[in-house]
């Protein structure tokens, strides 16, 4: 390696410590939301985010945070901010959740504050966005995947409203929300809890400006932008040059009884260091609250773009302007208009669009992409509610994670076992058994893997999961927003499908009787609501697959020894142990019945 200058070797020291030091503030802003947050959907399954901007809006650190949260939608929301009020101030304090203003969807209350100098110069924006526990929807659930628009939606709407001027409440706004949502006590300990996280962020980038200077802090900003762009373009000149279309489809819903399908249109540049995504090809809105926001179509086509690519490459403005991401107004996998509902946008179709995007990645050429992650909301993941008479009668609304979809596999490792869905990249708790019984009169009979349900490749999806639970002492009400029930999650490079999701009721009697793929389902005391979560999809043949990892995943309880022989080709004698001879003939056989496929 040849010897750099002075001031280069400085710079780059600068660039990495002020890059840790900026990741270590936005940190202490996810830290402050976990240890303060009341919800279970905060405080257990960690479902919030928090990142930092620039004053024009551009995302410069965003963290460990879910990827469909701060991937492409915080420089909307901050843009707005900045349309709506020009002239910021230190002190101020804004709620945003308008999905038509560059949030997510309705369920994720965001407080943006800007970071202003003692000059009143406006530097950065801090950014604290969680999911809500209730956000006033007609029903009790942050999910309503059912509403045929923004109105029988029913959610509350705030397009970049001050909630501080100050620092002090706008207690009129704060009693809106408090009239319209279930758990008023619970949302303004969640309320106090998003907007401590942002003037964490706040304090802590004034305390590194007296230390640093504004001026290093500008400096910084560019540099770290250009200095990410420049890493993605490397990652993309890396890739070969090609062109893949791929389709996907999600399953049947209330008020889309033929499913809706997905095309995505994907082009590799490695000359330019450039990928372009077209979505344009698509349905428009649909009746449902299945649509995509601007901010969640073009962040899950950069999430199946970074799932393929260098993980090193840093997640920000500069490595987005690589990405050109094509989307059209009025579109299912664009940019939905009220008043459409958007009511799950950050999961369902922003789950099949991510994956068919990774897994035209995978056509373009060997050793990139992804199969598909498990999709779908199923029971396990549902908002319940009801009447708490442990202690009296208190109403309770809150969000459980007591099962995840499984991962997809890659050219580089198995799917990830508790990834849960492509938006959240895994970064969501399974809850506790024993918390979510407490916060809850739920008991949870049954929870473990789905033996077989794993798509089978050279590199495995990983499986399903079972789980089983019911009220205790009352009727429970669940609703969600199941997928993968139908159309079950995609391999590719000749990897296999994972096993579909199930939603399922078992009766007093026992008896098990299936039930409406997005609820409400009533469970009476008594009763069960089933789940099995999706299987990731495969990557690569399986008869390729290494014959010891088969062994183990057979000794682990997650494949069958007759699977193991009937898909992967691998024969075991009794005792568990190879038969060479036998394997041979077998994977001899299976590759030779493609051949014939083909």
């Amino acid at each position: 390696m040849s010897e750099q200058p002075r001031s280069s070797a400085a710079e780059s020291a600068q660039l990495a410590v002020l890059s840790h030091r900026f990741e270590a503030i936005v940190t202490r802003m996810q830290n402050t939301l976990a240890r303060s947050g009341r919800s279970g959907v905060l405080n257990t399954a960690r479902d919030f985010s928090c990142c930092i901007l620039t004053a024009d809006g551009d995302v410069l650190m965003t963290g460990q945070s879910p990827p469909i949260h701060v991937m492409g939608g915080p420089d909307l929301q901050a843009r707005s901010m900045l349309e709506f009020y020009p002239e910021v101030h230190a002190g101020e304090a804004f709620l945003h959740n308008s999905p038509y203003h560059g949030n997510t969807h309705a369920a994720d209350h965001s407080i943006l504050i800007p970071v202003v100098d003692a000059d009143g110069k406006h530097r950065f924006t801090v950014l604290a966005k969680a999911h809500q526990a209730d956000c006033g929807n007609s029903i009790p659930t942050t999910y309503m995947a059912s509403a045929r628009d923004v109105y029988e939606e029913g959610a509350l709407i705030f397009p970049v409203v001050k909630v501080q001027d100050q620092y002090r409440d706008c207690e009129d706004i704060l009693r809106m929300c408090e009239m319209r949502i279930r758990v008023p006590e619970q949302w303004r300990g969640d309320y106090l809890a998003i907007l401590g996280s942002a003037r964490i962020g706040e304090r802590a980038l004034l305390q590194l400006a007296d230390e640093v200077g504004w001026d290093a802090l500008d400096v910084f900003s560019g540099k770290w932008l250009d200095y990410s762009e420049i890493r993605m373009a490397s990652a993309i000149r890396k890739l070969p040059a090609g062109r893949a279309v791929t389709t996907t489809c999600h399953d049947p819903f209330p008020g889309v009884p033929e499913g809706i399908p997905i095309q995505v249109a994907l082009e590799v540049d490695p000359v330019a260091g450039t990928i372009d995504v077209d979505l344009r090809d698509n349905i428009d809105c649909v009746p449902a609250g299945l649509n995509l926001s601007e901010a969640t179509s073009r962040t899950a086509a950069l999430i199946g773009i970074f799932n393929s690519i260098d993980h090193t490459v840093p997640h920000n403005q500069g490595s987005f302007r690589r990405v050109q991401v094509h989307l059209r107004e009025n579109c299912v996998v664009g940019i939905a208009r009220h008043p459409a509902s958007t009511s799950t946008a950050t999961t369902n179709l922003a789950n099949r669009l991510g994956n068919a995007v990774q897994r035209a990645m995978a056509e373009i050429g060997p050793g990139i992409g992804m199969a598909e992650v498990g999709s779908g909301m199923s029971p396990s993941e549902a908002v319940v509610s009801g009447i708490d008479r442990r202690e009296g009668s208190t109403p309770f609304v809150n969000q459980i994670f007591t099962g995840t979809n499984g991962g997809a596999g890659s050219p580089h490792s198995d799917g990830w076992l508790t990834m849960s869905d492509l938006g959240s990249g895994g970064t969501l708790l399974l809850d506790s058994v024993e918390i979510d019984e407490l916060k809850q009169p739920i008991l949870i009979h049954r929870r473990g893997i789905a033996v077989d349900t794993e798509g089978a490749g050279e590199l495995r999806g990983a499986p399903g999961i079972d789980v089983e639970y019911g009220p205790v002492g009352g009727t429970l009400e669940a609703i969600y927003a199941n997928d993968g029930s139908i159309n079950a999650m995609a391999g590719a490079r000749e990897g296999l499908p994972g096993a579909p999701s199930i939603q399922a009721k078992r009766t007093t009697d026992g008896t098990v009787e299936p039930v409406d793929i997005c609820g409400p389902v009533r469970i009476l005391d008594g009763e069960r609501l089933l789940a099995r979560t999706s299987g990731g999809g495969g990557y690569g043949r399986p008869t390729r697959r290494d014959p010891a990892a088969v062994v183990h995943d057979v000794r682990e309880g997650w494949i069958s020894r007759d699977r193991a022989a009937a898909v992967y080709g691998v024969v075991l004698d009794d005792a568990l142990q190879i038969d060479v001879a036998a394997t041979e003939r077998r994977r001899t056989s299976l590759d030779n019945e493609e051949l014939v496929k083909a």
